[in-house]
């Protein structure tokens, strides 16, 4: 664990492994709205022994400062480089999840020699429509005006699969402890954010990394066609589909994504040996 000052904020993060830091040997995890970095606790664990993993919270999120206002992909995209670049890390595999996911394809938009590979899990690339802007902006009117509490308790099983939280307590437990640790100020910025983003069609013909798209089947935020969009489009991409989990497939069936995942880092790894 650390923190590190930059680009304005104190930025707190993981950093653990056995990896050096050379490429193509770090996994950078970035997490989804509303959570922070411990979602990846089971891939810390799982990837350590392998290469080094850099886990962020991401602004106004968990223990980085918060920023209220509006803050739109590009900010976090640069925040994430300018961790990577603090300590060390030139070029790296990301794996991104939700907003995450987007940060990840908003990461390869502005730095794409820097990425060795993409894991885009639960995610989608379009646009927000005029109707998705609207309802974003007034999330975040609510989350501020009433706090965390309300949307966590409403939303928790739709974040996680209901199997989820009957049969894993402790999984739904972080969940929801992640959905209610998060700062309003913060979570609300991101949903303004993420009302303006742009629209990254265009872009998934381009990438020439190995890709991973990985999917709940029961996801209801972003569903297993938003997985098929974007598999369909980025060159030699692969779609793991993680059955019974919902939107957040690497807490509720971990040893099902680490597998998908530990399959793209070999890809990663054999394209890097490759291209010497």
């Amino acid at each position: 664990m650390g923190a590190v000052e930059l680009n304005g904020i104190t930025v707190a993060y993981d950093d653990t492994g056995e990896g050096d830091g050379k490429e193509p040997g770090t996994l950078v995890l970035v997490h989804g709205h509303p959570f922070d970095r411990t979602m990846w606790e089971p891939q810390l664990r799982a990837f350590g022994d392998r290469l080094r993993v850099v886990a962020a919270d991401l602004r106004g999120y968990g223990g980085t400062s918060v920023v209220p206002g509006r803050t739109p992909l590009e900010v976090f995209a640069r925040d994430t480089a300018a961790l990577l670049d603090r300590l060390g890390v030139r070029r790296a595999t990301l794996c991104g999840l939700s907003m995450g996911g987007q940060i990840v394809l908003e990461f390869h938009r502005l730095f794409p020699e820097r990425v060795a590979g993409l894991v885009l899990a639960d995610t989608f690339a379009q646009g927000e429509t005029p109707r998705g802007r609207q309802e974003r902006n007034d999330r975040a009117d609510a989350l501020l005006r009433e706090g965390m509490s309300g949307y966590a308790h409403s939303v928790l099983d739709s974040m996680i699969a209901p199997a989820t939280v009957r049969e894993q307590p402790e999984t739904a437990a972080h969940v929801l402890r992640m959905m209610l640790g998060a700062p309003p100020e913060g979570a609300a910025a991101a949903l303004r954010g993420r009302a303006e983003r742009p629209d990254y069609t265009a872009m998934l013909p381009r990438i020439a990394v190995p890709t991973l798209v990985v999917v709940g089947s029961e996801d209801v935020f972003t569903p297993v066609a938003d997985a098929r969009f974007l598999h369909e489009r980025i060159p030699g991409a692969t779609l793991a589909v993680v059955e019974g989990a919902g939107h957040m497939p690497n807490l509720e069936r971990p040893a099902e994504f680490d597998r998908a995942l530990a399959g793209l880092l070999d890809a990663v790894a054999a394209a890097d040996v490759t291209n010497l």
